[in-house]
């Protein structure tokens, strides 16, 4: 057995590259499974972040989607499931939404080209289409319409004909349902005689107040629609139908998404399996589906504080059932023919994949994963889950990666540095499943401690509520507390805390270091840093969003003035590095290009790096290659250690 050498923390040598981590930014979601076929969406960095669609049966995958065309839906302009299998003759068509252009596209079996369904938009991009459902009688794919003009945005939801027709005639599209704001989950009975669906309005986002709205189909037309469940301050979602006259229903009505059963004529709400845990996630991409029916009745769930794992209800007895899995979190999209269930999932050692359940046998199978060759387990840290205590003895829930290498260990004198990840949303959430971005840090003697601060999904309504008009205090603290526990545990280095996010994080990120001296470095990537002009350009879905993260406006301008880290670009207590997309329709390349300016202003080190042609969420595998070497050399020259074969960053 080879000893291990002793080297400074943060310059072991490691075997995982950028290159490494950006081939890893395969993206896999939303799987459909009809009897033996299976189906999912699939991002790739190699080609830029296109996205295409896949088909598995008979043990042979093929790719439907050949370039340029792209899958990839910008409704709410985080999109969702992009695609939709129709049946046609003997297989299986696909409709799916191009990004380029946004039209719907049908491609028919054995066909070499798809063909457009709906019509070209006045403005380039201006007819969305997302969360597709078949008709219940094949003519028709029912999904969610978003419509940009001159005069706004406006929603419906729409019947689009799968003869094309409204490829020439826009007036072939059938309105179904309008006047709301926002749109999900457009779901048919069984027989085809109602409709049920999600909605709501400004100002509030969907983890906010919901309502189920279900409506009879006469004519092709829905009549006399009417709110089952939800409300101003309940979530509902995930509508999905027990048989004609009886609904499911996911609602955080007593604090935590639970199942409930609704029927049609006035019945109270019944709950299935109260728990203290959710049973969903927050609405943030539309399409995906956290629970199904199996063929017996019986219902297959997700469920859990945190990571979310997979079980079985059984209405008759009323018991919930796990499976012994090797997978430690699914994401929110199940997909159920039969008696097999379709999912995705990971754990800390397994990299996310296509997951294909028999749940007769219990027997799981991995189709597809984003990671075909995961490095060796040795250089992988596993996550201990934390519940660590903050501001005034409130809990904070958190992962923390000690470095891990088989072939280095630090000096018995020293501690190593730790980056506080904090993830975006801020309804996000951090899983447990492998992401090879944690092991290039830990494989090289940097820890890292990933934190579901206070606003976070996944423990509960109350948890989530305590971001509210408390944004850039609640989250900066409770990472600034896992932080400070750790020092206080012995376990990190006080003077070597770097703090990094994107998007929401990157927000965390720039409001801790101007209102904190913790850290001695911090990373925003694409982060918000004045929320006056944020709130005045961003994209319509979250144009309303700080109302409830900051207060409303007019009325809380002082809030908004004081909270921004634009504003305290003089205090900054340490080097920033800046990323930035320069295509970002959510946050504006601005919000970080002010930012870099008011650093330079007061003469504080910082590296503004930007992308072209990258959007909110890098997709391309040069530019996470050049993030990831840019940060760890970053680090190496903020938190004091020379990192292997990486290139020197240039401070301003």
């Amino acid at each position: 057995m080879t000893a291990r050498a002793t080297l400074p923390y943060g310059s072991w040598p490691s075997p995982i590259s950028a290159a490494d981590v950006a081939r890893a930014r395969l993206r896999i979601g939303f799987p459909t499974v009809a009897g033996d076929d299976v189906w999912w969406q699939e991002t790739r960095p190699e080609e830029g972040g296109r996205t295409t669609v896949v088909h598995l049966a008979e043990g042979r995958r093929t790719e439907l989607l050949q370039s340029p065309y792209d899958a990839r839906t910008r409704v709410h302009e985080y999109g969702g499931r992009s695609y939709l299998p129709v049946p046609s003759g003997e297989g299986h068509a696909i409709v799916f939404s191009n990004y380029e252009d946004q039209r719907l596209y049908r491609l028919d079996p054995g066909e070499p080209k798809p063909y457009a369904l709906t019509p070209e938009p006045a403005e380039p991009g201006g007819l969305r289409y997302a969360d597709y459902v078949l008709s219940p009688d094949g003519s028709q794919v029912w999904c969610v319409c978003e419509g940009h003009t001159p005069d706004g945005i406006r929603r419906a939801i729409v019947g689009i004909p799968l003869d094309a027709s409204a490829a020439e005639d826009a007036s072939a599209i059938q309105e179904l349902v309008s006047g709301a704001d926002f749109y999900a989950s457009p779901t048919p009975s069984p027989s085809g005689g109602h409709l049920a669906w999600v909605q709501w309005n400004h100002p509030r986002m969907p983890w906010d107040g919901t309502e189920l709205r279900v409506a009879a189909v006469e004519g092709g037309r829905t009549v006399a629609p009417r709110t089952v469940k939800g409300g101003l301050t309940e979530s509902a979602l995930a509508p999905l139908w027990r048989d004609d006259e009886t609904l499911y229903v996911i609602s955080d009505w007593p604090g935590w998404w639970n199942i409930y059963q609704v029927g049609l004529h006035g019945e109270s709400a019944q709950a299935l399996y109260p728990a203290e845990e959710e049973f969903a996630g927050p609405l943030w991409t539309l399409g995906g589906k956290p629970y199904a029916i199996l063929e017996d009745g019986r219902l297959a769930v997700l469920h859990g504080e945190g990571d979310l794992r997979l079980g079985v209800y059984d209405p008759e007895t009323l018991e919930l059932t796990d499976l012994d899995l090797p997978y430690a979190d699914w994401r929110p999209a199940l997909s159920v023919s039969g008696s097999t269930v379709l999912g995705i999932a990971g754990a800390p050692e397994v990299p996310t994949s296509v997951v294909r359940v028999d749940m007769r046998t219990g027997r799981a199978e991995s189709l597809r994963r984003e990671l075909a060759e995961p490095p060796n387990a040795a250089y992988l840290s596993m996550p201990r889950a934390e519940r660590l205590e903050g501001p005034f003895g409130r809990p904070v829930h958190a992962l923390v990666y000690p470095p891990s290498n088989p072939d280095a260990e630090g000096p018995a004198d020293e501690k190593p540095p730790y980056v506080v990840f904090v993830h975006g949303g801020p309804t996000g959430r951090a899983s447990s499943t492998l992401d090879l971005e944690h092991a290039y840090f830990t494989s090289r003697g940097i820890g890292v401690v990933e934190v579901n601060y206070g606003g976070s999904a996944g423990y509960g309504r109350a948890y989530r509520e305590r971001l509210r008009r408390q944004w850039g205090v609640v989250d900066v603290e409770d990472a600034v507390a896992a932080a400070r526990a750790l020092v206080d545990l012995g376990v990190a280095d006080a003077k070597r805390l770097a703090i990094r996010g994107g998007s929401a994080g990157g927000w965390t990120t720039l409001a801790a270091v101007t209102t904190t001296d913790l850290f001695a470095a911090g990373t925003s990537y694409f982060g918000i840093s004045d929320l006056a002009s944020f709130a005045a350009a961003t994209h319509d879905f979250e144009s309303h969003y700080l109302f409830g993260l900051i207060g409303p406006l007019p009325g809380f301008e002082r809030a908004y003035e004081e909270r921004s880290p634009l504003g305290h670009a003089s205090q900054a207590s340490c080097p920033v590095l800046l990323l930035q997309g320069l295509d970002d329709p959510i946050v504006p390349a601005d919000q970080s290009e002010r930012f870099a300016e008011a650093l330079a202003e007061r003469e504080v080190p910082h590296a503004y790096l930007t992308f072209e042609g990258e959007s909110h969420g890098f997709r391309r595998a040069e530019t996470v290659i050049t993030c990831l070497e840019s940060e760890l050399s970053f680090y190496g020259r903020t938190l004091g250690f020379e990192p292997v074969g990486i290139t020197p960053i240039e401070l301003s």
